[in-house]
């Protein structure tokens, strides 16, 4: 202790604690403040802080700069280098939707189930348990497949997918699994002649399926139709309905949209459940619509008329005499219950006039007439249309003056439904052809095949047929409704039978602004005490088509026009008779 202090200083008196000295070279010699370990730390701590605080300073400005901005940095060069994800669709056939968007054609995955026979053991216990988780087979069946001297043999073909994993829990030996799907119509037998089919390759054999084949199965992309499901349906359940009353062979149905050619219901009875395994009989397979050629009668009266007054040739003051039959050099012309006496072309069309119509057709002459209905597509198949069971208009091979007469009330050329509604639609649209067609998108632009003011006229001339000719039954209050009907006698064994008929009603509404087109006709209605004995198609298909028009045209969401002048005075007459 005594190195602490000098010698003067070591007498002296000190204050409490004075007499600690310390010496600046002592151990406390070196020593900095600024070099203090808990001045660095706290030094570190509080630039630490101050870089977190920078950070989340710099990123809150970044995010509100954002925010008010409303752009958000652009990372396509970013986005550009990562790997693009591929996802494929196990299905490898495309749904078919109506135009609403709901399913009439979808495929479903299945497996099919295959054996190498020689690889099999204990054949008759593999058999037995197969037959537990395939009902639908007989155990002799599955045994007789196992047991063929081949190296590869289906036992099953579309298991579902519950099946499958049934069965390859058993673990046998020398069976396998072959991917598949299987096409599935949810709608039964509703759009069986418009879809067709597939064969059990999943591969289209009829209809749509066949025609359309590569575009179904090279995109998975839905094909979307012209078709409304509703209505098909109120149109096939009303149609039904009057085969089983007449007792008809059959009967066909198409609704068009005269604007742009969409067919918006088709249909032909009998018809078939294409997911059924079987083959459905030749009738049923036979889509009348599209393929039946038929001398359609009296319909075609409307492609005469509108050929007459197109040529200059015929006007609405000029009179034909139908007083007597019409003697020609080959052929007699006569009228079904004529009036026997001068008529005009409304009169023509109200009464049906063989004779009249005839005498039209020859003042136009040949040449005219088969340009007009070229013009009309009445010579020529309608290859555009998207089903393969399409057929090719019957056109005779000589065409004299009796062919001329004849044709000009629907006898000695034969087409299909497809074909009279697509020429009706262009008659009563103001003129312009349009080809029919069931893509959603597809319709053409169309093609001008008569004159605005032609078209005007013959949508008031028939729309006389219906108010006071034949068509009266098919007179639905408020849808001003206008057509023509058809009674055509049917050729058996090179003549024509006076009770095996072909009857149609073709027609258009409302006419004050045609929306639509609808054709009906029937295979062999036959007579009954309701039709006083009689099989025209007044009597028949005219008052089916009522039913069915008024039934669809508030689907089709039409509004009812009531104020017209007829519906008053009927309504009126209705009120008086109760």
């Amino acid at each position: 202790m005594a190195k602490l202090w000098s010698a003067k200083e070591k007498n002296k008196f000190y204050l409490p604690g004075e007499e600690i000295k310390v010496k600046k070279d002592f151990v406390f010699s070196g020593f900095n403040i600024e070099k203090d370990p808990l001045s660095g730390c706290k030094n570190r701590m509080l630039l630490a802080i101050s870089a977190f605080v920078l950070v989340y300073a710099v990123i809150a400005l970044r995010t509100l700069g954002l925010c008010i901005s409303g752009f958000a940095p652009n990372h396509d060069d970013e986005e550009k280098e990562l790997p693009q994800i591929k996802i494929e669709n196990p299905i490898t056939r495309a749904d078919i939707t109506d135009r609403n968007g709901a399913i009439i054609a979808t495929s479903l995955p299945t497996a099919n189930l295959y054996a190498h026979p020689r690889k099999v053991r204990d054949k008759e216990k593999v058999a037995a348990k197969l037959s537990e988780y395939i009902p639908d087979m007989l155990y002799e069946d599955i045994l007789a497949q196992l047991e063929k001297n081949s190296n590869f043999v289906y036992i099953k073909r579309n298991l579902s997918l519950a099946q499958r994993y049934q069965i390859y829990a058993l673990g046998i030996q020398g069976l396998g699994f072959e991917d598949m799907e299987k096409r599935v119509y949810p709608q039964k037998t509703l759009f069986s002649h418009i879809i067709g089919k597939t064969n059990i390759d999943n591969i289209g054999i009829s209809g749509l399926e066949r025609e359309l084949n590569n575009r179904l199965t090279s995109s998975d992309v839905p094909l979307r139709l012209t078709i409304d499901s509703g209505i098909q349906d109120t149109i096939r359940r009303k149609l039904q309905a009057a085969v089983d009353k007449f007792h008809a062979k059959g009967a066909a149905a198409i609704l068009m949209d005269v604007n742009n050619g969409e067919i918006i219901a088709m249909l032909s009875l009998p018809d078939f459940d294409p997911n059924l395994n079987v083959t459905p009989d030749a009738k049923a397979q036979f889509n009348f619509a599209t393929k039946g050629l038929y001398e359609p009668g009296s319909v075609f009266k409307v492609f005469n008329a509108a050929m007459g007054l197109e040529s200059g040739k015929v006007k609405l003051s000029d009179r034909f005499d139908a007083t007597k039959p019409l003697k020609l050099k080959h052929n007699v012309i006569k009228d079904y219950r004529g009036k026997n006496k001068w008529l005009d072309l409304q009169e023509i069309l109200i009464y049906s006039s063989n004779i009249g119509s005839a005498q039209i057709a020859l003042k136009v002459g040949k040449e005219e007439q088969q340009k007009f209905l070229r013009r009309l597509g009445l010579f020529t198949p309608i290859d555009s249309f998207e089903v393969t069971e399409k057929a090719a208009p019957g056109i005779p091979r000589r065409w004299g003056e009796s062919t001329t007469a004849t044709v000009a009330y629907g006898y000695g050329l034969s087409v299909t439904p497809l074909h009279i509604i697509s020429a009706f639609a262009a008659v009563v649209n103001g003129g312009i052809y349009h080809a029919p067609t069931l893509i959603k998108g597809q319709h053409d632009e169309g093609k001008r095949v008569l004159s605005e003011k032609t078209s005007a006229t013959m949508r008031k001339l028939l729309r006389g047929v219906v108010t006071k000719g034949s068509g009266r039954r098919a007179n639905v209050p408020g849808y001003e409704v206008a057509g023509k009907t058809g009674t055509a006698n049917k050729l058996v064994n090179g003549k024509y039978i006076d009770k095996k008929v072909m009857t149609s009603f073709v027609a258009t509404f409302p006419v004050s602004h045609p929306q639509y087109a609808f054709l009906m006709m029937m295979d062999e209605p036959q007579p009954s005490k309701e039709t006083l004995n009689f099989v025209t198609a007044g009597w028949n298909t005219v008052p089916a088509a009522g039913e069915i028009i008024a039934a669809i045209a508030p689907q089709l969401n039409i509004k009812a026009n009531y104020d017209l002048d007829e519906n008053r005075e009927r309504l009126i007459e209705a009120a008086y008779r109760q």
